[in-house]
């Protein structure tokens, strides 16, 4: 059973920064790819980044692409999302899903595995 579980939301100030963690359990993610979605109110869900278990390659969305930077920590079977010099509208609930191909995609319906999410608010 995958089990990929939030954490590091909180609220912030313009300009701050936070770190997501999303730790995922239930088996070996060599051959999987990580991501992070977004949902604000009154929005659709939306894709933030993707990074691959087996390389350090990643992709962004151009909205915060220069901002945001995700990372990982195999021993832990974790993986971040630093999100720097936020803004108002990255205010949303954050999701860490998975997938089992060896590809990056930003398509959220490729994604098998879903986090609970974390709430990020940032403050103008």
């Amino acid at each position: 059973q995958v089990q990929l579980v939030e954490s590091g939301g909180g609220l912030v100030q313009a300009g701050g920064s936070l770190r997501l963690s999303c730790a995922a359990s239930g088996r070996t993610f060599s051959n999987y790819v990580m991501g992070w979605f977004r949902r604000a109110p009154g929005k659709e869900r939306e894709f933030v980044g993707a990074t691959r278990w087996n390389d350090r390659s990643t992709s962004y969305a151009d909205s915060v692409k220069g901002r945001f930077t995700m990372s990982r920590d195999n021993a832990a079977n974790t993986v971040y999302l630093q999100m720097n010099n936020l803004k108002p509208e990255d205010t949303a609930v954050y999701y860490c899903a998975a997938a089992n191909i060896g590809f990056l995609t930003s398509r959220s319906s490729v994604y098998n595995y879903w986090g609970q999410g974390t709430q990020v608010t940032v403050s103008s």
